[in-house]
């Protein structure tokens, strides 16, 4: 049995179908699922999902590009949504640097308001700086809520590896993560296993051009990875392009077992073992 340790099961693309979504996850041998908060009120929506559905779980938390849209002061809100019983975890949070507020056109009310109020020719210092600035905030908040309730953390990083892994680095021991969608060096992987995080592969994993996701799956230790699918995105071959849903995750597993050698059952046991002891399922 299997476990999808990543969704976004709160997103309006399952609006229409959630049950038919969870039973085909049952179906292809995903037993439980991992429901992402990605804000305040996305957070609330995945605890909302967990207590409809028994193998439906919920992580909280406010992720990086969503910082500058959330009050100021979040903390206590996901404070209490973390004390929730099917909650398993904080997150996702991190550092996002992919898409500068400078550069772009942004839907975020509160990244248009400050290009409005920031003259063009200091945008790239003054915007992004606050931007990146304002992420480390969060990031850090997040991590040390994650310590007071003796929770590990979803981390996202995208474009931000250094600044990421300064910021982990303080809670060595304190607190375990995992690095959602890894699409980084085998030795960035190595160097995050060292600190005592994990990572996590997705539909990419499947992809033509994806041969050093592939390349780290068969480097990385066999308790050092778990399996998801980041839905509704990264659909893996042969849905790619089309809405991803947990029931995929058997995909991603079973690439995996492909590259490594593996059968998919030893991919399964390995990855629901490593799953259950981080997010504490069953404790």
């Amino acid at each position: 049995m299997l476990i999808d340790t990543h969704a976004h099961l709160d997103y309006p693309d399952y609006a229409e179908d959630i049950e038919a979504v969870v039973e085909r996850a049952r179906a292809a041998g995903v037993s439980r699922i991992i429901t992402i908060g990605t804000g305040i009120e996305s957070s609330r929506r995945a605890i909302a999902i967990a207590e409809r559905f028994s193998n439906v779980f919920a992580v909280v938390g406010v992720h990086p590009t969503n910082v500058l849209d959330e009050p100021g002061d979040f903390l206590p809100a996901l404070r209490e949504l973390a004390k929730h019983p099917k909650v398993a975890a904080i997150g996702e949070t991190g550092l996002d640097y992919h898409h500068p507020p400078s550069e772009t056109l942004s839907s975020s009310p509160a990244i248009a308001a400050l290009q409005a109020e920031v003259p063009e020719d200091a945008r790239a210092a003054i915007m992004d700086g606050a931007y990146r600035a304002a992420q480390a905030d969060a990031f850090r908040a997040q991590l040390d809520l994650a310590v007071e309730l003796g929770l590990n953390v979803v981390i996202h990083q995208r474009d931000a590896w250094d600044d990421t892994v300064d910021l982990l680095r303080p809670y060595t021991g304190r607190l375990r993560g995992v690095f959602h969608c890894f699409g980084n060096l085998p030795e960035q992987a190595a160097e995050i296993a060292g600190m005592g995080h994990l990572v996590s592969f997705t539909g990419i994993i499947t992809f033509k051009n994806a041969q050093l996701v592939r390349e780290v799956a068969t480097r990385v230790a066999a308790d050092g990875y778990m399996v998801e699918t980041d839905c509704p995105y990264l659909a893996p071959v042969p849905h790619r392009g089309k809405r991803c849903e947990p029931a995929y995750t058997r995909l991603v597993a079973e690439k995996i077992a492909e590259v490594r050698g593996d059968t998919l059952e030893e991919v399964a046991t390995v990855t629901t073992r490593t799953a259950e002891n981080f997010f504490r399922l069953g404790q």
